[in-house]
């Protein structure tokens, strides 16, 4: 099956934005997700993430959001809002390579479904993202 071009009848696994200001991580987490059956796309900070959901009448569909903090232009903290405003249904996984206990324990109680921190291991990011994946499916099975 091509990747992009899931419906409601050929879900896949799901489809996830990466949002990463550093190409390298970006394209480790794409190429782990995208081998264990994800539709994966990607923004290279906060801004681009932004618009590529809403860029149309037709909001991007997503499953999970993986998000870096430290960016530049619109920082993760600023998108993370954005998304939890907008997006609400959609689990948020902080992906970052400055842990901070506190900004960590705040971000989840605000919402956010897991906090990672770089380098992530692809056990533990494949974890992660499929227990945001149930989380979601659990979300919509209720409306």
């Amino acid at each position: 099956m091509p990747w992009g071009l899931h419906t409601k009848d050929t879900p896949g696994m799901g489809r996830i934005l990466v949002v990463d200001d550093e190409v390298s991580v970006r394209k480790v987490v794409r190429l782990t997700l995208m081998k264990a059956g994800y539709d994966v796309i990607d923004a290279d900070d906060g801004s681009t993430g932004i618009s590529m959901i809403g860029s149309d009448d037709n909001p991007l569909m997503l499953d999970v959001i993986v998000c870096d903090i430290r960016m530049p232009k619109i920082n993760g903290l600023e998108a993370i809002t954005f998304f939890r405003q907008q997006y609400s249904s959609v689990p948020i996984i902080v992906l970052t390579g400055y842990p901070d206990a506190s900004m960590a324990a705040d971000l989840l109680n605000k919402g956010v479904y897991d906090y990672l921190v770089k380098p992530v291991d692809k056990d533990k990011l494949l974890a992660s993202v499929s227990g945001a994946m149930e989380r979601r499916m659990a979300l919509t099975d209720d409306h």
